[in-house]
């Protein structure tokens, strides 16, 4: 890197720290700190909530996913629009109704304390793991394309956040959101208006995106109904559903981002225009990785793009082997290059040959298996290590292709998505430890300083536990996808209890208590037997589907416990 590129990252990252403190210092009371005063306009609800999601993985690792499965995954989205008009008009009223500082504070008042700190728990477990990953992810990825020393990445991306999130509360997080959408949005445009400039001149934006349905990365909607397939319009619409329900309906560091509205119809607002974007946003990122795979065409490409596995091979047994299928690649790369160029040419004068088409198919087939076959010796030479370099991909456009200046612009766009998230999620799980753990087993009166207090304090604690989470590590198969994977087993459950809280007026405490338990240990089976023994593609359940099952589990097994138990505390309206 330049030092230009340098210079940027650093007043890039060290603007927005210091723009969170000064704006937010001193934070007075619990409803200023954790909830901003509800002044909250619905455009910044909408960018905060956008920004709360759109974490450094999404910007790493979507593009990859994009490269090596095309645009399929959009259809992960697909239930989003819906989950947003649903939470508007069912969760949104009644969380301003009962003036709660969380979403689980509902479920005391619905059904009982265990049941509130049984969600509180599962939420702060599984967005514990998400919040370490929002640092570990692009901290491994740079350290290994840079050279960083990983452990001090993750404690400088971590000590930064903490620093303006333990100074300003949710304000710092919302009015922070800002600023770091635009450097977000203004990296990822250039990137791609970048590439698509550095196709062959004879390439048009419409030839490449021939060239990439040649290569089956144009299949965006796919109908068919196996479960095994993790993306398709079915699983998007069920389970892609119920996980953005219970992810904007009852995660507390989406909850806490609307919460913080002006009133029912700002915090409305701002879910809506999120609901608006968020798709087509995600359809911009996944196209852009596809740009970076046509342009990848024309150009010479490493056997693996994980630095690490040419380390490993080049210290093993397996370094010539190695060496032989380098060599095939680069032949069927270079042949690839040609008869790509022969069908842009043939397109440029409006007939598609259809033998040329078959074969590109043909040896990007190939390159999959030879790409394959090199995992296999990387997984030989040290089983330790995850093969998969998809998370790679785009980091290895950025830093090898992009001019000075630039460089350092999208690096400060990945550095911006990871503040962002991880910020959201450290004022999320101090909220909730505050609110529904810390300040229900209080037994003495506490003033509102010692509440703030105490909130900044768990702020600190969750801080230091997701950066010794993130320095612990390990790279998954995709993250983008282990963010989800994470998410979905504990998802459908909490949904499943706030669905029975406002739709199942007679199941009570007990029944939805121990249904939420038995269906959150059948969803760990589930998630065990049918998805994490099998290899990556071979599993039999998408993941997605745990959002769905979960969330019926919990629905169908309380309201048959409810016939059982014949217990009938208060219960209110809602």
């Amino acid at each position: 890197m330049q030092q230009i590129d340098w210079i940027v990252i650093v007043l890039t990252i060290f603007f927005i720290v210091i723009y969170g403190v000064w704006k937010t210092k001193g934070s007075k009371n619990v409803n200023e700190y954790i909830l901003g005063n509800n002044e909250t306009p619905w455009y910044t609800v909408g960018i905060s909530v956008m920004a709360t999601q759109a974490s450094a993985i999404t910007f790493l690792s979507t593009p990859g996913q994009a490269f090596n499965d095309g645009m399929g995954f959009v259809q992960f989205y697909f239930g989003l629009p819906i989950a947003m008009v649903i939470i508007c008009y069912t969760f949104i009223p009644i969380y301003h109704k009962l003036k709660v500082f969380t979403a689980y504070e509902y479920l005391e008042k619905r059904f009982d304390l265990k049941t509130r700190s049984l969600a509180a728990i599962l939420f702060l477990v599984q967005r514990g793991l998400g919040t370490g990953l929002t640092i570990y992810a692009p901290s491994i990825i740079l350290s290994s394309i840079l050279g960083w020393n990983l452990t001090q990445m993750n404690i400088i991306i971590g000590t930064l956040v903490i620093v303006y999130t333990f100074s300003g509360g949710t304000k710092a997080v919302n009015v922070t959101h800002k600023q770091q959408m635009f450097i977000i949005m203004l990296g990822m445009f250039t990137a791609f208006y970048l590439i698509v400039s550095g196709l062959p001149e004879n390439i048009s934006f419409t030839n490449a995106l021939q060239i990439a349905g040649a290569n089956d990365k144009m299949n965006i909607i796919d109908f068919s109904v196996d479960p095994k397939n993790r993306y398709t319009f079915w699983s998007g619409i069920t389970g892609g559903l119920f996980l953005m329900l219970s992810y904007f309906g009852t995660d507390q560091s989406q909850v806490q981002r609307y919460l913080s509205g002006k009133s029912i119809r700002e915090s409305q607002m701002g879910l809506l225009f999120n609901g608006l974007l968020k798709v087509p946003m995600q359809f911009f990122i996944l196209l852009t990785g596809v740009m970076v795979y046509v342009f990848f065409q024309f150009q010479t490409l490493p056997l693996n793009f994980n630095p690490n596995s040419k380390v490993i091979i080049e210290n093993s047994a397996y370094k010539n082997d190695y060496k032989v299928l380098e060599s095939k690649l680069a032949n069927v790369l270079e042949e690839k290059k040609q008869v790509t160029i022969d069908y842009a040419n043939q397109l440029n004068i409006d007939v598609e040959n259809p033998v040329l088409k078959r074969r590109i198919s043909a040896l990007s087939e190939k390159e999959k298996s030879i790409r394959d076959q090199a995992k296999e010796l990387i997984s030989k030479a040290d089983n330790k290590d995850k093969t998969n370099d998809a998370d790679y991909i785009f980091i290895h456009y950025i830093i090898t292709y992009l001019p000075k200046g630039l460089v350092g612009l999208l690096l400060a766009v990945i550095l911006c998505a990871a503040m962002s998230s991880t910020a959201s999620g450290l004022n999320a799980l101090a909220s909730t430890t505050v609110i529904d753990i810390y300040k229900r087993n209080v037994k003495e009166e506490k003033n509102e300083k010692h509440f703030v207090s105490a909130t900044k304090m768990f702020t600190v604690m969750w801080g230091v536990v997701a950066i010794l989470f993130a320095c612990v590590g390990t790279l998954f198969e995709n993250l983008i996808q282990l963010v989800n994977i994470i998410g979905s087993i504990f998802y459908g459950t909490v949904l499943g209890i706030f669905l029975v809280g406002f739709y199942i007026k007679f199941v009570k405490a007990k029944a939805i208590l121990w249904g939420a338990v038995i269906s959150q240990t059948t969803i760990f089976f589930i998630y065990y037997f049918a998805i994490h023994i099998y290899p990556s593609g071979q599993e039999k359940l998408g993941y997605l589907w745990l959002n769905f099952i979960g969330a019926m589990l919990t629905v169908v097994i309380s309201s048959l416990l409810q016939t059982i138990f014949k217990e009938d505390p208060e219960t209110i309206e809602a």
